[in-house]
Order: structure tokens, then C-alpha cells, then sequence
């Protein structure tokens, strides 16, 4: 941390808020990311998809 606290205060909270920026970006895509995987399921009926998963393993 002594890198940290020779920077200038200013340096040091511009820093943060570009830290907390690139945090929230990678937080807002992966929650994008896990919206796409969960609305594009087979008509999000978990019972029927697993059954007829279950079938197509059968045969």
C-alpha cells in the first residue's frame, strides 16, 4: 500500500472511482450473461424439461 499512499489524494480517489467503475461493468455484463442463460430455456418448465431430457438419454 505504500504505492497507494504516495499518490496524490486526488490520484488516489480518481483511482477509486475508476476501480469501482470497472466493478460495476463486469458485475452489470455477467448479470446480462446470467439473463440471457436463464430466459433462454425451453419454456422455462423445469419438470418437462427434465423429463423429456430424461427421454432423449433412453433412446
Amino acid at each position: 500500500m505504500d504505492f497507494f499512499d504516495s499518490l496524490s489524494e486526488t490520484v488516489q480517489i480518481g483511482l477509486v472511482f475508476v476501480i469501482l467503475a470497472v466493478l460495476f461493468v463486469i458485475v452489470f455484463l455477467n448479470n446480462r450473461r446470467n439473463k440471457e442463460k436463464r430466459y433462454n430455456r425451453r419454456g422455462r418448465n423445469f419438470k418437462d424439461n427434465y423429463y423429456q431430457r430424461k427421454r432423449e438419454k433412453e433412446k
